[in-house]
């Protein structure tokens, strides 16, 4: 979080700005995916910010796909809102 206020404040935005948040869910260290989809689960519960997590996999079919193209290609290949659902082993 201090990194994404230090973000906000460089760019003179507020979260009251934002209205969906794109996560990449890898690949990448499974704790540093962990956190980043916990900060964002936490922005949703207490400022309604919707998420979405992709990975470029997702749009295979796509031939270059560039960061800006995401909320577009989430739209186009149907990424369901909110998708993160742990699957805990035992």
């Amino acid at each position: 979080m201090t990194l994404i206020n230090e973000f906000m404040k460089n760019n003179k935005i507020s979260l009251d700005e934002i209205d969906a948040i794109y996560a990449n869910r890898g690949p990448g260290s499974f704790a540093g995916i962990r956190n980043s989809l916990s900060t964002i689960k936490a922005l949703f519960l207490t400022k309604k910010i919707d998420y979405y997590c992709f990975s470029f996999d997702d749009f295979k079919e796509s031939e270059t796909v560039k960061y800006a193209d995401v909320p577009r290609l989430c739209e186009k290949y149907k990424i369901k809102k909110n998708l993160i659902n742990p699957i805990y082993l035992s």
